[in-house]
């Protein structure tokens, strides 16, 4: 590739899984002169999910452009074969292990750097420990295999309280008040990896996601698709954050080379606080049909101040705005769909 390829304008339409696979993991320049510097294999812990099979490839095609022979390697369960085979024909070393077991996590792969997407979030009402196994056993396990090692520990901007939906939304200085158990855990999973890094020097950036999306799942694709099926759109968590998932995968790939101990904090997300009545009008117009609404808007809403990552890293690449009409194109030309909603309107953190 060229740089003038990394730079290039977001396409106008994405009509196929291999043109949104395309654009989810094209890297930009800066994450190709970033992870340009590092020194040993990235390691992705987690990446047979709904994020980890774009980063793991943005990673490679960086690291292909910037000349560097470092590996990465994706480790999971991959119960989905065909992601495992994607991600090698890719160049993505890949690595099976159920992280679960000690001795498994003991035999990973050594790493210059690690990128941990391992969680548990739905079902954690019906076998609560299973989460908490995930989110915080695990996570020490894996903090003690990589002492010392840069690590990006993907988090989520649950951890925070609802703030007033009126704001800019809860900073990285906000005190985190996690309302109900996931959320409870995945502090947990912060406190895991921020306790080895007192104890261990670990170099640690936790990174506060509010959404992801992208045309398969996620808030956008949740609120189109009752808006296109008829169905109401819950409005009591009436504003919400988003940002496209390709620039949250670039990111959290610059963000290894701000790991820091103690931990830096950092939020990522769009730059604006979304109403979920206008996204629902915006889909309804570009569907033909009026939106059915269930509730009222709260006062408060569960919302992150993605500034300082403005500020340090630069806006996203590609704008909400047209991540919209990618969506309502998409769902309208009935492209493939993830059985996977968000669960956003959830104001009692029960998932």
């Amino acid at each position: 590739m060229v740089e003038s390829e990394h730079e290039a304008a977001p396409p106008e339409v994405i009509e196929t899984v291999e043109d949104l696979e395309e654009c989810l993991s094209r890297p930009t320049a800066a994450v190709v002169e970033d992870l340009g510097t590092l020194d040993g294999d990235l390691v992705v812990l987690g990446a047979g999910g709904k994020m980890g099979p774009s980063l793991a490839r943005m990673a490679r095609r960086a690291l292909d452009a910037s000349g560097s022979s470092r590996g990465v390697i994706a480790v999971s369960r991959f119960s989905d074969g065909s992601v495992r085979a994607r991600l090698e024909a890719a160049g993505v070393r890949t690595h099976v292990a159920d992280l679960l077991d000690p001795a498994a996590v003991g035999s990973l792969p050594p790493a210059g750097a690690l990128l941990f997407l391992v969680g548990a979030k739905f079902g954690t009402t019906a076998d609560a420990a299973r989460t908490w196994a995930v989110n915080e056993a695990l996570p020490r396990t894996v903090a003690a295999r990589y002492a010392g090692t840069p690590t990006v520990v993907f988090s989520s901007g649950n951890v925070y309280p609802f703030v007033s939906a009126d704001g800019r939304g809860a900073d990285e200085r906000t005190p985190p008040a996690p309302v109900g158990e996931y959320a409870r855990s995945v502090l947990a999973r912060e406190r895991a990896f921020a306790d080895a890094s007192a104890a261990r020097g670990t170099p640690v950036l936790l990174y506060r996601l509010n959404y992801a999306v992208e045309l398969r799942y996620g808030v956008l694709v949740d609120v189109a698709r009752r808006v296109l099926a008829g169905e109401p759109v819950e409005l009591s968590m009436g504003r919400l954050n988003a940002i496209w998932q390709g620039d949250a995968c670039a990111v959290a790939l610059r963000c290894l080379a701000r790991c820091a101990s103690p931990p830096a904090i950092l939020n990522v997300t769009g730059p604006e606080s979304l109403s979920v009545r206008e996204l629902a009008e915006r889909f309804g117009a570009h569907f033909g049909r009026e939106p059915l609404f269930a509730g009222e808007e709260q006062p408060t809403a569960l919302l992150s101040d993605a500034s300082e990552a403005v500020a340090r890293l630069g806006p996203p690449r590609v704008g909400i705005e047209r991540v919209i009409d990618w969506t309502a194109a998409w769902l309208s030309a009935g492209a493939e769909t993830w059985e996977k909603p968000t669960g956003f309107e959830r104001r009692d953190g029960a998932f």
